[in-house]
Protein backbone atom coordinates (compact mmCIF):
# COMPACT_ATOMS: atom_id res chain seq x y z
CA UNK A 1 0.00 0.00 0.00
CA UNK A 2 1.35 3.38 -0.83
CA UNK A 3 2.42 5.91 1.50
CA UNK A 4 0.34 8.61 0.58
CA UNK A 5 1.12 12.40 2.09
CA UNK A 6 -0.91 14.21 4.58
CA UNK A 7 -1.39 17.20 2.75
CA UNK A 8 -1.43 17.84 -0.86
CA UNK A 9 0.60 20.70 -2.84
CA UNK A 10 -2.02 23.29 -3.30
CA UNK A 11 -3.37 22.18 0.22
CA UNK A 12 0.73 22.67 1.58
CA UNK A 13 0.61 26.16 -0.68
CA UNK A 14 -2.67 27.49 0.85
CA UNK A 15 -1.20 26.25 4.43
CA UNK A 16 2.28 28.54 3.69
CA UNK A 17 0.33 31.71 2.76
CA UNK A 18 -1.93 31.86 5.79
CA UNK A 19 1.22 31.53 7.66
CA UNK A 20 2.81 34.00 6.01
CA UNK A 21 0.03 36.13 6.07
CA UNK A 22 0.54 35.46 10.03
CA UNK A 23 3.59 36.42 10.23
CA UNK A 24 3.78 39.63 8.65
CA UNK A 25 1.19 40.91 10.61
CA UNK A 26 3.01 39.49 13.65
CA UNK A 27 6.15 41.33 12.67
CA UNK A 28 4.09 44.65 11.86
CA UNK A 29 2.73 44.57 15.16
CA UNK A 30 6.04 43.99 16.55
CA UNK A 31 7.33 47.47 14.54
CA UNK A 32 4.12 48.89 16.24
CA UNK A 33 4.77 48.22 19.29
CA UNK A 34 8.54 49.49 19.48
CA UNK A 35 7.75 52.47 17.93
CA UNK A 36 5.25 52.71 20.88
CA UNK A 37 7.63 51.83 23.20
CA UNK A 38 10.44 54.02 21.91
CA UNK A 39 8.07 57.25 22.57
CA UNK A 40 6.82 56.32 25.73
CA UNK A 41 10.45 55.65 26.89
CA UNK A 42 11.85 58.84 25.33
CA UNK A 43 8.50 60.54 26.83
CA UNK A 44 9.79 60.02 30.52
CA UNK A 45 7.69 56.29 30.85
CA UNK A 46 9.56 53.80 32.05
CA UNK A 47 6.61 51.39 33.10
CA UNK A 48 5.64 50.61 29.83
CA UNK A 49 9.54 48.79 28.83
CA UNK A 50 9.02 45.00 30.40
CA UNK A 51 5.72 44.18 29.35
CA UNK A 52 6.61 45.93 25.80
CA UNK A 53 9.65 43.03 25.80
CA UNK A 54 7.35 40.16 27.06
CA UNK A 55 4.98 40.65 24.54
CA UNK A 56 7.94 40.69 21.65
CA UNK A 57 9.50 37.87 23.38
CA UNK A 58 5.52 36.20 22.93
CA UNK A 59 5.53 36.93 19.56
CA UNK A 60 9.49 35.76 18.69
CA UNK A 61 8.02 32.60 20.07
CA UNK A 62 5.05 32.71 18.00
CA UNK A 63 6.87 33.27 14.68
CA UNK A 64 9.63 30.27 15.57
CA UNK A 65 6.88 28.13 16.60
CA UNK A 66 5.46 28.71 12.60
CA UNK A 67 8.89 28.21 10.88
CA UNK A 68 9.29 24.69 12.79
CA UNK A 69 5.94 23.81 12.18
CA UNK A 70 6.76 24.73 8.29
CA UNK A 71 10.20 22.45 8.23
CA UNK A 72 8.14 19.75 9.80
CA UNK A 73 5.37 19.60 7.47
CA UNK A 74 8.08 19.56 4.92
CA UNK A 75 9.97 16.72 6.27
CA UNK A 76 6.22 14.35 5.75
Amino acid sequence: MAHKPPFTREQRLTIVYGMLCLVMVVVILQLWLLVSTMNAYLGGDESVIWPAALFSVLCLGLNVGLIRYLYSMDRR
